[in-house]
């Protein structure tokens, strides 16, 4: 399975983000997505996920043949949570699981997917309102986890989480990995060094990959901390 991105041409008014990009992402990966603040990361996740209108390109998912992405293909965990603050924890669990238990394999039990992200039994019954940015974000990832959807986006999901947290999710992604494509944007380094197989940059405005064995040279480390820091001349 491929996830191919083909001359991706993304602008607001004069600003343009993306500029002819092209890159194909395989299943059994997870990408880490490197770029400054502002580099077109969460433009290309939205042009993925049909949240924006491109100015033109092509984004087509190849399976026995390719065809255009529909949203069922795919799994969104923005940097901000998004969850129904008026629902417990419990609540609101039982609820997605009812709602989407036919797309549900291998179902566990509450506590069971509860585990998986460390949500403490005192807190399960709290209104999601209560929840800190982390704990909230941890729902989210929780939840696209569940749907194990064929591509999984990942919009800087990790910064907020302490370091045992971080450490359980990314385990859990490397667990969930092998039939699927998984995209996690980031613009700290050593989080997508630990956790990715391959790194891409938004550099000049296109994708651009670096292998993973050539992050320890000058050239490709200079190359990666120019694209953080905005140097368009990378």
């Amino acid at each position: 399975m491929k996830l191919v991105i083909e001359n991706l041409n993304k602008s607001y008014q004069d600003n343009i983000v993306l500029k002819d990009a092209d890159f194909t992402f395989e299943s059994g990966k997870i990408y880490g997505l490197i770029g400054r603040n502002g580099a077109g990361k969460t433009t290309l996740f939205n042009a993925i996920n049909k949240d924006i209108e491109i100015n033109s390109g092509k984004i087509t998912l190849e399976e026995d043949i390719a065809h255009d992405l529909n949203t069922n293909d795919i799994g969104y965990v923005i940097s901000t949570p998004n969850v129904p603050e008026f629902l417990t924890a419990k609540e609101f669990l039982t609820f997605f699981l009812e709602i989407n238990e036919k797309k549900i394999k291998n179902k566990k039990t509450l506590d069971e997917y509860f585990s998986m992200v460390d949500i403490k039994k005192e807190d399960q019954d709290k209104l999601l309102k209560e929840y800190s940015h982390g704990m909230k974000n941890k729902i989210q990832m929780l939840i696209e986890i569940i749907l194990l959807p064929k591509i999984l986006l990942l919009d800087e999901p990790l910064t907020s989480l302490d370091i045992v947290v971080q450490d359980e999710i990314k385990k859990l992604l490397k667990d969930i990995k092998k039939d699927r494509i998984i995209i996690f944007s980031t613009h700290i380094l050593e989080i997508a060094m630990d956790l990715c197989d391959e790194i891409v940059i938004i550099n000049n405005k296109k994708l651009e990959k670096i292998e993973k064995k050539d992050l320890d040279t000058k050239k490709y480390k200079d190359k990666i901390i120019k694209s953080l820091k905005g140097d368009n001349n990378a």
